[in-house]
């Protein structure tokens, strides 16, 4: 329990004091926004802060900070200390630069930021992986719900296809409407659920821990037998606890959901509360989650070999019974189908972006969605195949999705260096999450208990992370000092037509 309260602790002191840190790096004022600038009646539109908020945390506090810390916690205890400490440095910072990055750019998608910060060459690369997470994160969103809703009311028979075609039905209402008009209504209501259900099962948690006998959340020796790293086929702190708790400590999804909010806000000084101070709160949610988890495996040692859904139902009944359980259960399906929905608009927004496609007319927008839908379907059919498929399905979405967060660090890095403002808040998280992803790529294989890879010996894997993370951090600090060559020349050719300078002007300025 002194773990759990520490890390609580870090998460909040950390959001008055690193959070200031970095918002006086950032320096939001008070110039005026895309939602003003760009107002178009469906993406751009002023909406209150407080919605805005409670939109930005339904968006990135999908299933990972529940599902991931589920799976991640059998890690060991550790993990309470490694959620808050990598939140506050790495995930909230994450967010907040995405954010201050698309306010600054107009409201720009994630695929837009990386094109002006890393150069158009890679980014034809990002925009390719992008979507194919963003198609992963729409169909995992989709899967987990449906699989809860079959599972919990098993008495009333749900079928899961049932829910899967409900939920998808609404993800594409919901992406193609206005985002005042279905989001920004429905959303407080969600976000009233959500913080009943996880405030719920806090004072549950709490409430039995005072008047157990042993403290349930200090790992048992069965535990410890059973835990990822004493499995045969162990699975290393580093890389892999990172990538199995995709949200919660960072995740790279949030950059895609960033840019949507950037869109509603009136000012700029919501940007602190609303993007840094929201993946707190989600670090928040992810300890409450973790802590239930590791106290239904010391008790419940059966569970260990359980999947994460059905563990999380086993937390729900425990720890809260049928009638609080029944709302807590509607507050995780929550989680999931509120970032479903806006990951498939996110999706929209940028394959719209990409290809020059307007978002004011109704008919373009499906346009896009149609042969999303076909795509969609197919990782579903393939996902409820086997448990897995399944486990592949999240393994590569979680990979992934990290992979998207050392890009936007780096962009975010460039972006700093540009500006001539100090860029070793992007650096340290950038250089860290730079070498999880190419060291677990390189390392993990069926051998080694995971998803395809290259399989190599973990010492070599390492090594080899260690370099290429290096070299991508030494490459994002070229990109910045490039842009911040292009900047300084625009501010010397004040009359160039558009703000356009080629390439030999620059040359002849600096001469």
């Amino acid at each position: 329990m002194t773990l759990f309260l520490t890390g609580i602790f870090i998460l909040i002191a950390g959001y008055f004091t690193y959070g200031k840190f970095i918002k006086w790096i950032l320096s939001p004022d008070n110039r005026t926004t895309p939602a003003i600038l760009n107002e178009d009646g469906v993406d751009f539109i002023c909406l209150p802060h407080w919605k805005n908020m409670m939109i930005q945390l339904l968006n990135i506090a999908g299933i990972g900070p529940v599902i991931g810390v589920i799976l991640g916690i059998k890690f060991g205890a550790i993990v309470f200390l490694l959620i808050p400490i990598g939140n506050i440095i790495g995930g909230a910072t994450h967010d907040f630069l995405a954010g201050m990055m698309s306010l600054r750019k107009g409201g720009a998608n994630l695929p837009k930021i990386i094109q002006n910060t890393l150069g158009t060459s890679f980014s034809w690369f990002f925009n390719v992986f992008m979507i194919f997470l963003l198609l992963l994160v729409v169909a995992v969103f989709i899967n987990v719900p449906a699989e809860l809703v079959d599972g919990f009311w098993e008495n009333t028979r749900a079928d899961f296809w049932a829910a899967v075609i409900l939920i998808f039905i609404y993800y594409i209402i919901a992406s193609l409407f206005p985002i005042d008009k279905i989001i920004g209504r429905l959303y407080p209501i969600f976000g009233l659920m959500l913080f009943f259900g996880t405030a719920m099962l806090l004072i549950s948690l709490l409430w039995k821990a005072g008047h157990a006998e042993t403290d349930f959340l200090v790992p048992t020796d069965n535990f410890i037998k059973n835990m990822f790293q004493n499995q045969p086929m162990s699975q290393p702190i580093i890389p892999c606890l990172f990538v199995t708790i995709a949200c919660g400590i960072i995740s790279g999804f949030h950059a895609t959901q960033s840019p949507i909010i950037a869109r509603t806000m009136k000012s700029e000084q919501e940007a602190y509360s609303s993007f840094y101070g929201m993946m707190v709160l989600e670090g928040i949610i992810a300890m409450v989650w973790a802590a239930g988890a590791l106290a239904v495996y010391n008790l419940f040692p059966e569970t260990l070999n359980m999947k994460a859904p059905v563990v999380l139902l086993e937390i729900i009944k425990y720890f809260l019974g049928n009638g609080l359980g029944t709302i807590t259960i509607l507050a995780v399906i929550i989680l999931a189908i509120t970032s479903g929905d806006t990951a498939l608009r996110s999706l929209r927004l940028s394959l719209g972006e990409i290809f020059h496609i307007s978002q004011k007319v109704a008919w373009k927008r499906i346009l896009i969605i149609l042969p999303l839908i076909i795509c969609i379907t197919i990782l579903l059919t393939w996902s409820h195949q086997n448990a897995k498929s399944f486990g592949f399905l999240w393994n590569y979405f979680a990979w992934g999705n990290q992979v998207l967060a050392a890009c936007t660090l780096l962009a975010g890095m460039a972006w700093l260096i540009s500006l001539r403002k100090w860029w070793g808040i992007a650096l340290i998280p950038a250089g860290f999450m730079s070498f999880i992803v190419l060291t677990y790529i390189l390392w993990i294989s069926p051998t080694h208990g995971g998803p395809l890879g290259f399989g190599l010996p973990y010492n070599l894997a390492c090594g080899l992370g260690i370099t290429g993370a290096v070299l991508l951090c030494g490459w994002a600090f070229h990109c910045g000092k490039k842009l911040r060559t292009v900047e300084d020349s625009k501010k010397l050719l004040p009359d160039n037509k558009n703000g356009i300078v080629t390439e030999k002007e620059i040359s002849e300025i600096h001469r």
